[in-house]
């Protein structure tokens, strides 16, 4: 039985969606009011005005001289409204942070956000990060615009249009990018193979999330009905990961399956509690998974808690640089616990928790409260995954439709099976 499927919305996922965001709406008063109604009072160390003529921590009154500064002298003060100004300054503070995943999300983003890892948003349907300073693209979704415009995993933007996407964060990229359905959207991608940028033309659509694709094949990836090796493709890890997983688990163990081939190739991440909650089906009762390191020091270990139906069961892992944090995680357990060979390239290398803080008025703070450590203390964030066997996917294998990393993940999980055979018979 699936447990703990998903409790306080750790989320770990690489990057942000492209998707719909209506104009920012609310009201300061009503806001005001309900802090009035239900006062909070947070201590907060080291924020202080001047006392006796002396600074003893960050003078708070600085903020209100600017808030004043606004009020008085801006020539278009009347169109700002204070609600306005206190989600900017609540973006600033965290944006001060430098890390590009603690965000701001005013009420209808917010609401957008929770649709949007329910499985459901609209927009091209790619997923973009900041990496190195420049706005990339995580995974391009499956079955979407982006996918169909041959948009991939490490594609540099460039341009939106023909504005320069440098110094945009990914949620003024998403701004920019969003659009009504059916409408097109110009994007200059730059990437490892070509000599120069190119333009990417793609007509927004809505979009709906695939989840997990699964199959029965044979040793030469011909589909069987059993016997055969399961080859499963998981598209991130949302609520309904878990449980889609359980139905395969069930259906599959009734046809007797030899191996798997687990597929996280474009696969960004998802909540950190259907990660742990998927790796529990491959692994022993009790063996870690992951570990959180907080701001403290301390750490807090994930483990395993199912029943770990597949734990005995060949298992090969194909990853690629749009595999990221659950991804990550889910990979790094299954190879630290059990040796499972991962192949492809290198994943993308996000090793972070956030977690969704509801804020009074419905907006949310989505921020960064931990670095993960894989279960032999390996730290994913900016190194990611480097696979056990690398295989790179040619521009001319795109063009055949031949795809390079599955067939070695085929012969290698073949080699596991017969290695798992041979031990079972040397010890009956």
């Amino acid at each position: 039985m699936i447990n703990k499927i998903i409790k306080n919305k750790h989320f770990v996922t690489g990057a942000a969606f492209v998707f719909f965001v209506a104009v920012l709406s609310g009201s300061y008063y009503a806001g005001y009011e309900k802090g009035v109604l239900n006062p909070k009072i947070n201590i907060i160390k080291g924020v202080n005005n001047i006392e006796n003529g002396k600074e003893v921590g960050v003078d708070f009154s600085l903020f209100w001289d600017a808030w004043k500064t606004i009020k008085d002298k801006f020539v278009d003060s009347d169109k700002v409204t204070n609600q306005a100004l206190i989600y900017g300054a609540i973006s600033g503070l965290l944006n001060a942070t430098g890390d590009p995943y603690t965000v701001f999300m005013p009420p209808v983003d917010a609401n957008d956000f929770n649709q949007e890892i329910s499985g459901e948003f609209g927009g091209i349907g790619a997923e973009l990060a900041i990496k190195q300073g420049q706005l990339t693209i995580v995974a391009p979704l499956k079955d979407t615009p982006a996918e169909r415009a041959r948009l991939q995993s490490g594609d540099i933007i460039v341009k939106i249009y023909d504005e320069s996407a440098s110094g945009l964060s990914t949620d003024e990229a998403v701004k920019k990018i969003r659009g009504e359905k059916g409408t097109e959207v110009r994007l200059t991608i730059f990437r490892e193979s070509f000599e120069k940028p190119q333009e990417f033309k793609i007509i927004r659509d809505t979009i709906q999330v695939p989840t997990l694709d699964w199959k029965m094949i044979n040793e030469q990836g011909k589909e069987v009905s059993n016997n055969g090796i399961i080859y499963a493709q998981l598209y991130n890890f949302y609520e309904k990961s878990p449980i889609l997983v359980y139905q395969m688990a069930a259906q599959a163990i009734m046809r007797n399956p030899k191996g798997i081939i687990l597929d996280l190739r474009n696969n960004p991440g998802g909540y950190l509690e259907a990660a742990t909650n998927i790796a529990s089906w491959f692994l022993n009762r009790g063996d870690t998974i992951v570990s959180e390191k907080f701001q403290t020091g301390d750490n807090q270990e994930f483990k395993s808690e199912n029943t770990g139906i597949f734990k005995d069961t060949p298992v090969v892992i194909l990853i690629n640089q749009g595999s990221a944090s659950a991804s990550e995680i889910l990979a790094g357990a299954l190879r630290d616990n059990r040796n499972i060979k991962l192949v492809g390239v290198k994943s993308f290398g996000k090793g972070s928790v956030q977690e969704l803080e509801q804020l009074k008025d419905d907006s949310q703070i989505k921020i960064t409260i931990a670095h993960w450590l894989t279960p032999k203390g390996h730290m994913i964030d900016k190194n990611g995954l480097n696979p056990d066997f690398e295989v790179k996917v040619s521009e001319q294998d795109t063009k055949d439709g031949t795809d390079s990393q599955f067939n070695k993940a085929l012969e290698i999980i073949n080699s596991e099976i017969l290695k798992s055979n041979k031990y079972l018979i040397s010890n009956n």
